[in-house]
């Protein structure tokens, strides 16, 4: 798995862990929703860290909290 699909993966699993919506998310973290959607259907790939840090802030999840999952640690490029 590339980072660029564990991102996408944790952030579909963040959605529905939280049962929120792209609007609320992209709300809640200061983003456009374009911002978000253009990121998840592959219009924009690798996004900024602080990109990152806005949407765990609108999820209330800590950036340690995005990252802890077990595919991160097998990232092929």
């Amino acid at each position: 798995m590339t980072l660029n699909e564990a991102i996408k993966k944790r952030l579909d699993e963040l959605i529905k862990e939280k049962d929120i919506k792209m609007a609320k998310l992209s709300l809640n973290s200061g983003l456009t929703p374009s911002t978000i959607f253009d990121f998840l259907y592959g219009k924009t790939k690798y996004p900024k860290i602080i990109t990152l840090y806005k949407i765990c802030l609108g999820a209330d999840i800590t950036l340690n909290e995005f990252f802890d999952k077990d595919y991160f640690n097998d990232i092929e490029e």
